[in-house]
């Protein structure tokens, strides 16, 4: 409508003005001349009007013509017979460059919004395509089981990003109602910072979605009050958005996003659930990796625990028993008549035999568990280990404090077993075993010379001892290229003694 008032008004303003402008030049202009001027203002408004104008302005035309410029002049009657062939002839050409002019008016604007919803669409793949980018690099974090820290710091930044957030955060829903920030980004760090207790309010978005655990939005902040008005008032926000985050059918949190000059779109918090649906994984997993990590550590500190009683039970109980018995046979034997050589004979060999089982008894309970590595320490067990070893062994200590039992117990295994595996399958003619802290670390590399080949996966005793070092949350390294001999490298997180 507007397009063809427009046209209208046009036609209307200068059909009466060229009529006026020729009437002066009636004498120097010819009628084919007066009629191309006249068509040309029918184009006109055919380009600005469309065709209904232009065939109105088309018909005006005629008529002004017929009765300005078309003898006789100033009367609607028409004397000469071609003079009613030309303007004929002018409706005829008026109302074809009408139709062909808005008929290519009509095509340009197809293309035109062809072209529009083209870009559009370009556009929402644009968007589509970043929102998958980042969904993506969010699941590789979580596959593989980055820390809980770093997948929050990266879905607030992928978060923000992809809605075009002015700021984002993710909070952690405690026990009293209050919420502590996990991550943030854009305007919310300086606010906000991780680690602070907030409790959001209504409006808020974050306040509506914790209480419903539904995604929820809030366009118009003007009548926020409280501490939360405050903060929104602060952060200069106009708009926000904010999706729960649920693990395993309970709530944990949330993530929100605002906006300081735009409304989000209608479909934005749709478009939260799938990082929240990866929030909600990785802390599923870690919560199961922890849980499992703690099993396994129960379950290798209870196997210590019982190693430790079963060596003191047979120190302290069978092993001096033991010695007792020998005791009184030496005495019996001292006292026997010195006619009977057969059975003093017969009492030494006993005795013999009984202190070579004393021995075996000892060894046997020290591979159970060392007395020396309570008494004495970590680095006393393992300079008697590398002096028992059938190989040379090469040891650097460079530790000089006490470590939590725990930690002491998994080194020295973890070094036993190793060299344990040198002698028995390397073979190997010497060891090298570094022990060293660093920082909040303590270090073991255990290197030989042998054959190598060796691999956790094989079944050897190589898969105990990444239980035990990732049982207290440490990582082992196995370096055994065949030829080349073999080198683990183990780093055990220090624990308060």
């Amino acid at each position: 409508m507007r397009r063809r008032l427009a046209g209208t008004v046009i036609g209307l303003v200068v059909l009466p003005l060229l009529t006026l402008g020729l009437t002066r030049l009636r004498g120097v202009l010819n009628l084919p001349s007066q009629m191309l001027l006249f068509l040309l203002v029918v184009v006109l408004v055919a380009l600005v009007g469309g065709l209904v104008p232009a065939l109105a302005a088309a018909v005006a035309a005629a008529v002004l013509l017929a009765y300005y410029f078309i003898r006789p002049l100033y009367d609607v009657a028409i004397a000469d017979i071609n003079d009613v062939v030309a303007l004929a002839a002018f409706l005829l050409v008026g109302a074809a460059v009408s139709e062909v002019v808005a008929l290519a008016e009509g095509r340009t604007r197809e293309a035109e919004t062809l072209a529009k919803a083209n870009a559009a669409s370009r556009e929402e793949l644009r968007v589509l395509a970043d929102e998958q980018a980042a969904l993506r690099r969010v699941a590789t974090l979580v596959a593989r089981g980055a820390p809980a820290a770093e997948v929050f710091s990266a879905v607030a930044q992928e978060v923000g990003h992809v809605l075009g957030a002015d700021g984002t955060i993710i909070v952690r829903l405690d026990p009293d109602g209050a919420t502590t920030v996990a991550a943030a980004a854009g305007a919310h760090p300086a606010e906000l910072p991780v680690g602070s207790r907030w409790k959001p309010e209504p409006p808020l978005a974050l306040a509506a979605a914790l209480r419903t655990g539904c995604p929820a939005r809030c366009d118009d902040y003007s009548e926020a009050s409280g501490a939360s008005g405050d903060t929104v008032r602060r952060l200069e926000l106009r708009s926000s958005v904010a999706a729960p985050i649920v693990v395993e059918g309970r709530m944990w949190g949330a993530i929100g996003a605002g906006a300081r000059h735009d409304h989000f779109p209608a479909d934005t918090e749709q478009r939260m659930a799938g990082f929240t649906e990866l929030v909600g994984t990785a802390l599923a997993n870690a919560e199961n990796r922890a849980e499992l990590t703690a099993s396994r550590a129960r379950i290798v500190t209870a196997a210590d625990d019982a190693r430790r009683r079963i060596e003191r039970d047979l120190h302290d109980g069978t092993q001096q028993r033991l010695v007792s018995l020998g005791l009184t046979l030496r005495l019996a034997q001292a006292t026997l008549p010195a006619d009977l050589p057969q059975l003093h004979t017969r009492i030494s060999r006993v005795a013999h035999e009984l202190d070579g089982a004393i021995e075996e008894l000892r060894t046997i309970s020290h591979g159970i568990h060392p007395a020396i590595l309570s008494e004495g320490g970590l680095g006393p067990a393992l300079r008697s280990l590398a002096r028992r070893t059938a190989i040379p062994v090469d040891l650097e200590f460079r530790a000089q404090t006490r470590f939590a039992p725990p930690i002491e117990v998994a080194a020295y295994y973890v070094v036993s077993e190793a060299l344990a595996n040198t002698t028995k399958h390397a073979p190997a003619a010497c060891a090298h075993i570094t022990v060293e802290q660093r920082d909040a670390l303590l270090c073991l590399s255990i290197r030989d010379d042998g054959i190598g080949g060796a691999h956790p996966a094989g079944g050897s005793g190589l898969i105990g001892l990444r239980d035990r070092v990732q049982a207290l949350g440490g990582s082992i390294e196995v370096d055994s290229r065949p030829g080349e001999g073999t080198a683990i490298l183990v780093e055990l997180p220090l624990q308060p003694d």
